[in-house]
Protein backbone atom coordinates (compact mmCIF):
# COMPACT_ATOMS: atom_id res chain seq x y z
CA UNK A 1 0.00 0.00 0.00
CA UNK A 2 1.52 3.40 -0.74
CA UNK A 3 0.69 5.99 1.81
CA UNK A 4 -0.17 9.56 0.09
CA UNK A 5 -0.25 12.56 2.33
CA UNK A 6 -2.43 15.69 -0.09
CA UNK A 7 -1.19 19.13 -0.52
CA UNK A 8 -3.42 21.38 -1.62
CA UNK A 9 -5.51 25.00 -0.56
CA UNK A 10 -8.50 24.04 -2.55
CA UNK A 11 -10.83 21.84 -0.91
CA UNK A 12 -12.33 20.56 -3.98
CA UNK A 13 -9.24 19.59 -5.51
CA UNK A 14 -8.62 17.50 -2.71
CA UNK A 15 -11.91 15.67 -3.22
CA UNK A 16 -11.17 15.07 -6.79
CA UNK A 17 -8.20 13.76 -5.99
CA UNK A 18 -9.18 11.54 -3.05
CA UNK A 19 -12.31 10.17 -5.17
CA UNK A 20 -9.81 9.45 -8.16
CA UNK A 21 -7.19 7.48 -6.36
CA UNK A 22 -9.54 5.42 -4.09
CA UNK A 23 -10.04 3.66 -7.70
CA UNK A 24 -6.55 1.87 -7.33
CA UNK A 25 -6.09 -0.20 -4.22
CA UNK A 26 -2.86 0.14 -4.02
CA UNK A 27 -2.79 3.81 -2.53
CA UNK A 28 -4.21 5.16 0.44
CA UNK A 29 -4.80 8.89 0.95
CA UNK A 30 -4.06 9.26 4.91
CA UNK A 31 -3.86 12.59 5.12
CA UNK A 32 -4.38 16.20 3.43
CA UNK A 33 -3.14 19.63 4.43
CA UNK A 34 -4.22 23.12 2.96
CA UNK A 35 -0.76 24.71 3.28
CA UNK A 36 2.56 23.87 3.14
CA UNK A 37 3.14 25.05 7.65
CA UNK A 38 0.03 22.06 7.90
CA UNK A 39 1.77 19.63 5.72
CA UNK A 40 5.12 19.81 7.17
CA UNK A 41 3.80 18.63 10.24
CA UNK A 42 1.62 16.31 8.97
CA UNK A 43 4.28 14.98 7.41
CA UNK A 44 6.23 14.01 10.58
CA UNK A 45 3.33 12.80 12.13
CA UNK A 46 2.22 10.28 9.45
CA UNK A 47 4.87 9.63 7.71
CA UNK A 48 3.52 9.12 3.80
CA UNK A 49 5.36 7.28 1.26
CA UNK A 50 4.22 10.02 -1.01
CA UNK A 51 3.70 13.47 -0.78
CA UNK A 52 1.36 15.10 -3.25
CA UNK A 53 2.38 19.03 -2.75
CA UNK A 54 0.24 22.29 -4.63
CA UNK A 55 2.57 25.21 -4.87
CA UNK A 56 0.35 28.29 -4.90
CA UNK A 57 -0.78 28.50 -1.70
CA UNK A 58 -1.81 31.50 -0.38
CA UNK A 59 -2.15 32.42 3.26
CA UNK A 60 0.88 29.30 4.42
CA UNK A 61 3.98 28.66 3.33
CA UNK A 62 4.51 28.13 -0.22
CA UNK A 63 5.09 24.73 -2.05
CA UNK A 64 8.74 24.74 -2.59
CA UNK A 65 9.53 25.68 0.93
CA UNK A 66 7.31 23.12 2.50
CA UNK A 67 8.87 20.28 -0.03
CA UNK A 68 12.11 21.40 1.29
CA UNK A 69 11.55 20.59 4.37
CA UNK A 70 10.16 17.69 4.00
CA UNK A 71 12.66 16.06 2.32
CA UNK A 72 14.85 17.47 4.41
CA UNK A 73 13.40 15.75 7.32
CA UNK A 74 11.72 12.91 5.67
CA UNK A 75 14.23 11.83 2.62
CA UNK A 76 12.06 8.68 2.10
CA UNK A 77 9.36 10.24 1.73
CA UNK A 78 8.77 10.98 -2.26
CA UNK A 79 7.23 14.09 -2.78
CA UNK A 80 5.27 15.10 -6.22
CA UNK A 81 4.65 18.50 -7.45
CA UNK A 82 1.19 18.81 -8.49
CA UNK A 83 0.45 22.23 -10.27
CA UNK A 84 -0.76 24.17 -13.36
CA UNK A 85 2.50 26.00 -13.87
CA UNK A 86 5.01 24.28 -16.55
CA UNK A 87 7.45 26.78 -17.32
CA UNK A 88 11.11 26.07 -16.56
CA UNK A 89 11.95 28.19 -13.62
CA UNK A 90 9.36 26.23 -11.56
CA UNK A 91 10.05 22.65 -12.43
CA UNK A 92 14.08 23.84 -11.82
CA UNK A 93 13.10 24.61 -8.71
CA UNK A 94 11.52 21.21 -8.04
CA UNK A 95 14.58 19.57 -8.80
CA UNK A 96 16.63 21.80 -5.82
CA UNK A 97 13.94 21.37 -3.30
CA UNK A 98 14.38 17.54 -3.60
CA UNK A 99 10.83 16.76 -5.75
CA UNK A 100 10.73 13.33 -7.18
CA UNK A 101 7.91 14.02 -9.29
CA UNK A 102 6.66 16.87 -11.37
CA UNK A 103 2.98 16.67 -12.92
CA UNK A 104 0.27 19.28 -14.40
CA UNK A 105 -2.99 19.30 -12.84
CA UNK A 106 -4.77 19.33 -16.02
CA UNK A 107 -2.89 15.61 -16.78
CA UNK A 108 -5.29 12.42 -16.69
CA UNK A 109 -5.95 10.09 -13.83
CA UNK A 110 -3.75 6.98 -15.52
CA UNK A 111 -0.30 9.58 -15.10
CA UNK A 112 -1.10 10.95 -11.28
CA UNK A 113 -1.22 7.24 -10.49
CA UNK A 114 2.04 6.18 -12.62
CA UNK A 115 3.92 9.21 -10.87
CA UNK A 116 2.87 8.19 -7.08
CA UNK A 117 4.05 4.60 -8.27
CA UNK A 118 7.25 5.25 -10.20
CA UNK A 119 8.05 8.01 -7.19
CA UNK A 120 7.78 5.57 -4.47
CA UNK A 121 9.70 3.22 -5.98
CA UNK A 122 12.40 5.34 -5.76
CA UNK A 123 11.93 7.07 -9.71
CA UNK A 124 11.79 10.26 -11.03
CA UNK A 125 8.84 11.09 -12.79
CA UNK A 126 8.68 14.38 -14.46
CA UNK A 127 6.35 15.01 -17.26
CA UNK A 128 6.12 18.26 -18.43
CA UNK A 129 7.65 20.48 -21.57
CA UNK A 130 10.71 20.66 -20.92
CA UNK A 131 12.57 18.35 -22.41
CA UNK A 132 13.88 15.20 -20.58
CA UNK A 133 17.56 15.86 -21.46
CA UNK A 134 17.14 19.09 -19.70
CA UNK A 135 15.84 17.96 -16.22
CA UNK A 136 17.64 14.93 -16.19
CA UNK A 137 20.57 17.29 -16.47
CA UNK A 138 19.24 19.42 -13.41
CA UNK A 139 19.31 16.60 -11.57
CA UNK A 140 22.91 15.65 -11.79
CA UNK A 141 23.90 18.96 -10.69
CA UNK A 142 22.00 18.66 -7.75
CA UNK A 143 22.69 15.47 -7.30
CA UNK A 144 26.57 17.11 -7.49
CA UNK A 145 25.69 19.34 -5.33
CA UNK A 146 24.52 17.06 -2.31
CA UNK A 147 27.46 15.15 -2.69
CA UNK A 148 29.46 18.02 -1.96
CA UNK A 149 27.36 19.32 0.70
CA UNK A 150 27.58 15.82 2.47
CA UNK A 151 31.07 15.76 2.21
CA UNK A 152 32.05 19.05 3.43
CA UNK A 153 29.21 18.32 6.60
CA UNK A 154 31.32 14.60 6.89
CA UNK A 155 34.79 16.73 7.13
CA UNK A 156 33.31 19.22 9.12
CA UNK A 157 32.12 17.01 11.74
CA UNK A 158 36.05 15.35 11.40
CA UNK A 159 38.31 18.49 10.81
CA UNK A 160 38.18 22.03 12.83
CA UNK A 161 37.92 24.90 10.29
CA UNK A 162 41.65 25.67 11.36
CA UNK A 163 42.64 22.42 10.37
CA UNK A 164 40.82 21.90 7.59
CA UNK A 165 42.86 25.37 6.50
CA UNK A 166 46.34 24.04 7.47
CA UNK A 167 45.30 20.81 5.45
CA UNK A 168 44.50 23.20 2.11
CA UNK A 169 47.65 24.97 2.77
CA UNK A 170 49.84 21.73 2.82
CA UNK A 171 48.44 20.19 -0.28
CA UNK A 172 49.24 23.96 -2.09
CA UNK A 173 52.93 23.15 -1.18
CA UNK A 174 53.22 25.47 1.89
CA UNK A 175 55.78 23.94 4.62
CA UNK A 176 55.29 23.85 7.79
CA UNK A 177 56.82 27.45 7.98
CA UNK A 178 54.88 28.54 5.57
CA UNK A 179 51.97 27.73 6.80
CA UNK A 180 53.09 28.98 10.42
CA UNK A 181 53.78 32.79 8.58
CA UNK A 182 50.12 32.84 6.76
CA UNK A 183 47.93 31.75 9.57
CA UNK A 184 50.24 33.54 11.88
CA UNK A 185 50.76 30.54 14.58
CA UNK A 186 53.98 29.07 15.53
CA UNK A 187 56.09 26.15 13.90
CA UNK A 188 54.76 24.09 16.71
CA UNK A 189 51.07 24.36 16.62
CA UNK A 190 51.27 23.71 13.20
CA UNK A 191 53.13 20.06 13.95
CA UNK A 192 50.94 19.56 16.58
CA UNK A 193 47.74 20.16 14.32
CA UNK A 194 49.43 18.03 11.42
CA UNK A 195 49.78 15.02 13.69
CA UNK A 196 45.75 15.37 15.50
CA UNK A 197 44.91 15.64 11.43
CA UNK A 198 46.65 12.61 11.01
CA UNK A 199 45.31 10.92 13.90
CA UNK A 200 41.58 11.83 13.08
CA UNK A 201 42.16 10.79 9.09
CA UNK A 202 44.33 7.19 10.21
CA UNK A 203 46.75 8.51 7.69
CA UNK A 204 50.99 8.86 8.59
CA UNK A 205 52.16 10.00 5.60
CA UNK A 206 52.21 13.80 4.01
CA UNK A 207 51.33 12.19 0.51
CA UNK A 208 48.30 10.57 1.99
CA UNK A 209 47.67 14.02 3.55
CA UNK A 210 48.06 15.50 0.09
CA UNK A 211 46.26 12.51 -1.82
CA UNK A 212 43.32 12.58 0.96
CA UNK A 213 42.74 16.30 0.11
CA UNK A 214 42.89 15.79 -3.60
CA UNK A 215 39.90 13.41 -3.34
CA UNK A 216 37.85 15.37 -1.49
CA UNK A 217 38.28 18.54 -2.96
CA UNK A 218 40.13 20.90 -0.66
CA UNK A 219 41.52 23.27 -3.35
CA UNK A 220 38.01 24.22 -4.00
CA UNK A 221 37.65 25.61 -0.71
CA UNK A 222 37.21 28.98 -0.23
CA UNK A 223 38.99 29.64 3.52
Amino acid sequence: MIRVLLVDDHTMVRKGIRMLLQAYPDVEIIGESHDGNDAILKAAQLLPDVVLMDLSMPGGLDGFRASREIHKQLPKSRIVILTMFDEEIYIQQAVQVGAYGYILKNSHGELLIEAIRNVQQGKRFYKTSIADEKIRQWMGQQEQASIANQRSRVLGSILTDRETEIVRLIALGYANKEVADKLMISVKTVENHKTNIMQKLEITTKRELIQFALRNHFLDLAL
